[in-house]
Parts: C-alpha cells; structure tokens; sequence
C-alpha cells in the first residue's frame, strides 16, 4: 500500500509526535516535583500546528464493509413499502 500523502500533512503527523513528546517531557517533569509549564505550552502549540496541518488530508474513501447488510435493510424497507 503506497502512502500517497502529501507533504504538508507529513509535517502535521511529525508536529503531533514532537508535541506529544514534549507533554511527556511535561508529565515527567510533573512526576519529577519540578514542573516546567513551557513543556506543556511547547506541546500545545506544536500538537495545534500539526493537527492543523493534518486537517488538510482528505478523507479515505469508503470502505464498503458493510455494504450486504445496507442492502439487506433497505430490501426489507422496500418490501414493508410494497406490502402497504
């Protein structure tokens, strides 16, 4: 499976990670008894960039797992409008 995303929403997937790593740097601080907020303000602001960035992925097409049973309920509808 090729991975067909662009760039931008790369950069978005890297800003979450580094974000998220820099709130566990926070959380590690905190368990630490020396709680250092500029970690939490740094995960904030690179966790919002990166979710921003990756809003722009468009979104994947339809799966159609359940596709029989949709079928399934509208016959039975079909049916029940007939009977009527």
């Amino acid at each position: 499976m090729e991975n067909e995303d662009p760039l931008i929403v790369r950069v978005g997937t890297f800003f979450i990670v580094m974000g998220l790593g820099a709130f566990v740097l926070f959380v590690t601080s905190d368990i630490a008894d020396q709680v250092d907020f500029d970690y939490l303000f740094i995960a904030m602001l690179l966790f919002g960039v990166g979710w921003g960035f990756r809003r722009k992925k468009a979104p994947p097409p339809p799966a159609g797992r359940f596709e029989y049973l949709r079928k399934l309920r509208e016959n039975a509808g079909n049916r029940k409008k007939e009977k009527k």
